[in-house]
């Protein structure tokens, strides 16, 4: 069995730690195995390699996303790569693509979709395990996991099962859907033994080439991904499940939560307070989470999530943070923060003036042993001043050692990398006519073809 993790969100949801770069799961903010945080997609990255699935296992995600994805899983994780933002008939067409043109799959193996993101423990992994059983003896075209609900909620899609069949097989076939009812429509549901549908479900890989096949849609990954910005922006419960002659539900009955929003999250956050500041004695049921270096105070504020980071802060009732997306849909700025391979970087401002020159400032973080590409800009030059931390800079092919208190000038169109060989922070000022991440031409990220002439 293959698995296909879906790393998909706009970065909206829970802003304003969450941005266009650094979507929902890749937050640190769940408690760890030892104290430290981990995201989400740690934990269940975690948790497919103590259920021996990871080396099975792709995550499909933006290319916007293949930098914090390579900072927060270290190693060779392979990443199937979307060009761009469609939904998830897209995104798992291509994922198949990828599987059956470059990583030559087996046309009969079983692959498993299941979102990056989910809050579950170890059973849920042991169910996952049996879709592919479950394909083999339903002869079904898609087996989907359906966990039962703990209550009529209004937030989950619902999975109605026949009701007229032996369930002892593990299995049930699927009735119908239903999309996030009322709650009295769920209750109904319920009572009908319907189950969430929690985003999980496996086919054959033969399965869906053929239906891309049928569709007149190309079957090699290269093709497919010049042609990705043609295809639908449709999910794939409609494009496909839906549509599918038989469709089966494998029960699920442990814990399960989707932590879209400030309110679920915080539900797992054990420590109210993260970060810099204080909470007074009478705030009860209140998350303070402060990504910044200053201070925050919250007092005599029950039940509120206040959310401090470079791209904003936040104040909100947990009951009302379901509506975040749509209440801050309206502001449009580049991400302030973003997390890289080699580390972070977080705006501190960034000017524009009239005659159409910028000013961008940054304060960048390179983790001991790691280091930046090797790269130049056409539009800008820029100025490091070395603050923490020892490390090596390589400026056109001419290797220096620099530390705290050393300042550069990099202009325009100059080849440059850096690598720290202890924790390296720097004040890095950009000036030109465009300080956007566009302007990179990077020619590789391994140091040593770097200085390989010097």
């Amino acid at each position: 069995m293959k698995i296909i993790l879906l790393s998909g969100g706009s970065g909206k949801r829970l802003w304003p730690l969450s941005n266009e770069l650094r979507s929902k799961q890749f937050l640190k903010v769940l408690p760890g195995e030892e104290g430290e945080s981990e995201s989400m997609v740690q934990r269940v990255w975690k948790q497919l390699q103590r259920s021996n699935l990871a080396d099975s296992s792709f995550i499909a995600a933006g290319i916007s996303q293949i930098e914090i994805i390579r900072n927060q899983l270290p190693g060779r994780v392979p990443i199937i790569v979307e060009p761009q933002r469609r939904d998830t008939f897209p995104a798992i067409a291509l994922a198949a693509v990828y599987l059956y043109s470059i990583a030559n799959v087996n046309l009969q193996e079983t692959v498993t979709v299941l979102p990056v993101d989910p809050f579950v423990e170890e059973p849920f992994f042991h169910t996952l395990s049996s879709l592919d059983r479950v394909l083999e003896e339903s002869g079904a075209d898609i087996a989907l996991m359906g966990v039962k609900p703990t209550y009529p909620s209004e937030k989950y899609g619902y999975i109605l099962p026949e009701q007229t069949e032996d369930a002892s097989a593990g299995y049930r076939n699927v009735k119908s859907f239903k999309e996030k009812p009322s709650e009295e429509q769920a209750s109904q549901y319920i009572a009908q033994s319907a189950y969430w549908n929690c985003g999980v479900f496996s086919f054959k890989l033969d399965y869906l080439i053929q239906l891309l096949i049928d569709k007149g849609l190309p079957i090699q990954y290269e093709e497919m991904s010049k042609q990705y910005a043609r295809l639908s922006k449709i999910s794939f419960d409609y494009e496909v499940i839906e549509k599918a002659q038989r469709v089966v539900v494998v029960p699920y009955e442990g814990s399960w939560k989707d932590l879209g929003t400030w309110n679920t999250l915080t539900e797992e956050i054990p420590s109210p307070i993260n970060g810099k500041g204080t909470i007074s004695d009478d705030c009860y049921n209140t998350h303070l989470i402060n990504e910044l270096d200053i201070p925050v105070a919250v007092l005599g504020l029950s039940n509120v999530v206040v959310a401090t980071g470079a791209d904003g802060i936040l104040v909100t009732e947990k009951s009302s943070s379901p509506r975040l997306k749509e209440f801050i849909s309206h502001i449009e700025q580049r991400p302030m923060y973003e997390e890289r391979r080699w580390g972070w970087y977080r705006v501190l401002d960034l000017q524009k003036h009239k005659n159409g020159h910028e000013v961008l400032t940054k304060r960048i973080r390179i983790d001991a042993g790691k280091n930046s590409s090797y790269h130049y800009h056409l539009h800008r030059e820029e100025y490091w001043t070395i603050t923490s931390g020892t490390g090596e800079v390589c400026i056109q092919d001419q290797v220096k050692s620099v530390q705290a208190g050393d300042v550069l000038k990099i202009p325009a169109g100059t080849l440059h990398g850096i690598r720290a060989l202890e924790n390296l922070e720097f004040i890095e000022v950009q000036s030109g006519t465009e300080v956007s991440e566009e302007d990179t031409i990077r020619l590789t990220f391994q140091w040593e073809e770097m200085t390989q002439f010097v």
